[in-house]
């Protein structure tokens, strides 16, 4: 149990209607979770309105109601606080009813369009190679040193958020790493969290469904940077050209990377093929398991973090070596008896799909090189016809496909991907709704040493349909076709 006054600290506050000096529970913005002596944060989402659940929070057991809007209807012996802005406000109470746990323990977050979830998992790993207890918070999954939890969204919401990171500090984890999205940024759910570190990858079109424009993005990404105080770190990509902009009137000790341009940290790649790379970082050669120069920026990344923490450059590099790829980020498949090569990728998005097919037409030499797409359904439909451009062109074969259609036709969505594709490139193209007959067919033209790729889904083990979640996984469908299993 909390007092009300204790977890109202640093909340703008405009009005107090009844007693601050009450115990409190426990905090939801979920009336269905309610039960006696909870405060209730009303949110109002793009489609539900909390507001309209005050009643029923009341009814339930609520003796504390947050909102923006003081109800008509007060009930006697619950305090109504009114606020200026509920998101910061449910940030920082569920920050506070934790005694601010992001404070005793090393966060670091990881902020861009690409990169995001190996570049935190990357971290995650190299932080335990050095025998510290580590967790993290990423798209597929939260892990608490040993305990993995199933994750929902890139950055959970702060009432989630601020109970993972206390049971972190309960189980003795000392650095966090956590993938930031725009739309955590935006929605305020990492407000009132103490970043030692943030870490910029790239920005690319993305997300414009939310955001509306390019700029809008970007500045949402800023924001983050702007939070961090003099005690922090900002590492960032400078190749990016929003890599300078990011820490402009930054507060935090700021640090640099590159492959191309001169930075505190850089990487040469000298040999690379689908077993790996060799690279070399400030001038110190090092084999690593993962392909490609996307993943190059991403070991930089953890590289630098790790320098930063003063770890000795020969044991980070050591422990580079031994990192792992990361599930469906370029994860590769390969069916041995025929030399058969499959990657599963998440990639969804102009520039990484742009950047996966570049690496693997740098890598397939005489091999062709086959590519199986969908665009996700009630998502920015401006990158379609870009991906199915960049998609047709890259590729020697190209298989269109259903995604995630969520409420679309995906029929609809593959001819929005076909309406980019260059006329010279239309004989590549071919469409399948059926994304596992799609899959199958890509495996079916392979010559026997054709290189495929899986891209849209990458980790997910689900595909969305209206309202139907049905099981789907890229690699166990991709792994039974190239073994010529109907």
């Amino acid at each position: 149990m909390k007092l009300l006054k204790d977890i109202l600290y640093k909340v703008n506050i405009n009005s107090v209607i009844g007693s601050t000096n009450i115990k409190i529970n426990k905090i939801e913005f979920d009336s269905r979770e309610i039960l006696d002596n909870d405060l209730f944060v009303a949110i109002r989402g793009n489609n539900i309105d909390g507001n309209q659940f005050i009643p029923r929070a009341i009814e339930k057991g609520a003796k504390v109601v947050l909102c923006q809007k003081i109800p008509k209807e007060i009930v006697k012996g619950v305090t109504y606080v009114k606020v200026k802005d509920i998101r910061e406000t449910l940030a920082l109470v569920c920050s506070n009813y934790y005694n601010n746990p992001s404070k005793k323990i090393k966060l670091i977050g990881i902020t861009g369009t690409n990169g995001k979830t190996t570049t935190s998992n990357l971290m995650f790993q190299l932080f335990k190679l050095f025998n510290y207890k580590v967790g993290l918070i990423s798209t597929n999954k939260i892990i608490i040193g040993n305990k993995k939890i199933e994750s929902k969204h890139t950055t959970p919401d702060p009432l989630t958020l601020n109970k993972v990171l206390n049971k972190m500090i309960e189980s003795k984890v000392e650095f966090c790493f956590m993938e930031v999205s725009s739309h955590a940024i935006k929605q305020k759910r990492v407000s009132g969290l103490n970043f030692k570190a943030g870490v910029f990858t790239n920005l690319s079109h993305d997300h414009l469904d939310y955001h509306k424009t390019f700029n809008e993005y970007r500045d949402i990404k800023k924001k983050f940077f702007d939070s961090l105080d003099s005690n922090s770190l900002a590492i960032v990509n400078v190749d990016d050209k929003n890599g300078n902009y990011m820490v402009q009137n930054c507060r935090a000790r700021i640090y640099k990377y590159a492959l191309k341009s001169n930075a505190d940290y850089s990487l040469k790649i000298f040999e690379k093929d689908f077993n790996g790379m060799k690279i070399s970082i400030n001038g110190l050669e090092v084999w690593t398991r993962l392909i490609g120069n996307f993943n190059a920026y991403n070991i930089l990344a953890t590289y630098s973090l790790a320098k930063n923490f003063d770890f000795i450059e020969e044991e980070i590099l050591n422990n580079i070596s031994l990192l792992q790829t990361v599930e469906g980020r370029f994860e590769k498949i390969t069916e041995n008896k025929s030399n058969k090569i499959g990657i599963i990728d998440y990639a969804h998005s102009p520039d990484s799909i742009q950047n996966i097919l570049q690496t693997l037409n740098d890598l397939k030499h005489k091999s062709s090189l086959i590519t199986v797409l969908g665009c996700g359904g009630d998502r920015d439909t401006e990158k379609r016809p870009l991906m199915g451009k960049i998609a047709a062109s890259l590729s020697d074969r190209v298989v269109f496909t259903s995604d995630n259609p969520r409420f679309e036709d995906p029929k609809l969505i593959i001819e929005q991907m076909q309406a980019g594709v260059d006329k010279k490139d239309l004989y590549k193209v071919s469409s399948i709704i059926d994304r596992k007959k799609a899959i199958k067919y890509a495996c079916e033209i392979n010559s026997g040493n054709d290189v495929i790729l899986v891209a849209g889904k990458g980790h997910e083990k689900y595909q969305i349909n209206g309202e139907n979640k049905i099981d789907f996984d890229d690699k166990k469908i991709l792994e039974k076709f190239l073994k010529n299993k109907n």
